[in-house]
């Protein structure tokens, strides 16, 4: 089992640089992407770590992660690079393309002051990388910091992000490669200062669990529910339970996956702003009834053998109208 909150290791017995990110599920195995911060943490009032890249594990328990390495480097022989070690890479999230078979990552890409403020792409033609950087852009024109992407069961993929300085969270569906998007984008929430969200889906409806915007310093969960993607999207309240709930556990969403067994995991960060790289993890699982989702505290994550929900491969003109 895994402890949450204390310190995980892989099965190279090295601590675990997976920060900020998400799961994927291909050929009976899943990777896990995100944040390798193993470098010094730059204090002050934005607290970072220069860019490293993002590293790859896989398992087949949920449980014990193979380090796959970094699967995007940082570049730093190139000082206008989005990824020179000088800026910000966050929050790295994969999809699997159904149609032309690409796995695709998106993630924040920043100046280390935070005024960049635009998704990048990367593509792969394995889970285990390499990825191809492709560019970054802001979506529709709008600046973009925290963020998530989606793929609906009938191959849709769409991208929810916070913008006006995360004063308002949109949601925007990809195009047809994952590589843009291809519309304007819908607001979810304006004026309501929300990040980090974490969408799935669970029968005919659609969950998002965001948190409020504290830097690094943990506040109260909440989540909205949606008969669509697109919304409209209603907000429920706080779906923890349990001694810290009204902080999140000290941690902040960054993914939910469904399990075949009905219930989701929950991906959280608990960040140490002192030293990014000692951030910790806290994995919980979710259970939804009805419209309600509910996450209370465990002590240790203690993996799954059931798989984790397999997403529909569509034919293109199987996909939701918008």
């Amino acid at each position: 089992m895994l402890q949450n909150g204390a310190p995980w290791l892989d099965t190279q017995g090295r601590p675990i640089q997976a920060h900020g990110g998400a799961l994927l599920r291909h050929d009976d195995v899943t990777y896990w992407y995100g944040e390798n911060k193993d470098g010094d943490t730059y204090q002050g009032f934005l607290h970072r770590v220069d860019v490293i890249g993002v590293s790859c594990y896989a398992s087949t328990d949920l449980l014990a992660w193979r380090p796959e390495g970094v699967v995007l480097p940082a570049r730093p022989d190139d000082p206008t690079h989005d990824l020179h070690p000088s800026n910000v890479a966050e929050r790295p999230k994969v999809l699997r393309n159904p149609h032309t078979g690409k796995f695709v990552m998106w993630l924040h890409v920043d100046h280390a002051d935070y005024t960049l403020a635009r998704v990048g792409v990367a593509v792969a033609d394995t889970p285990r990388g390499p990825f191809r950087y492709q560019g970054s852009f802001r979506p529709a024109h709008m600046d973009s910091r925290d963020f998530t992407v989606f793929q609906d069961d009938d191959g849709q993929a769409y991208l929810y992000f916070s913008s006006d300085w995360n004063a308002t969270l949109r949601v925007v569906p990809l195009d047809d490669d994952y590589t843009g998007v291809r519309s304007a984008p819908t607001d979810v929430f304006t004026r309501a200062h929300r990040e980090a969200p974490a969408v799935f889906r669970h029968g005919d409806r659609y969950f998002m669990l965001t948190s409020g915007c504290t830097g690094w310093d943990p506040n109260p969960a909440e989540y909205a529910v949606a008969p669509h993607p697109l919304g409209p999207w209603s907000v429920i309240g706080n779906p923890c339970q349990g001694p810290g709930a009204d902080l999140t556990f000290g941690a902040q969403p960054t993914f939910a996956l469904p399990l075949d067994d009905g219930s989701v995991l929950v991906m959280l960060d608990r960040w140490r702003k002192e030293d990014l790289r000692d951030s910790r993890y806290v994995w919980l699982r979710g259970h939804v009834h009805g419209e309600q989702l509910t996450l209370r505290w465990q002590d240790a994550w203690t993996g799954t053998h059931a798989q984790a929900a397999h997403v529909v491969t569509p034919s293109p003109s199987s996909r939701r109208s918008e």
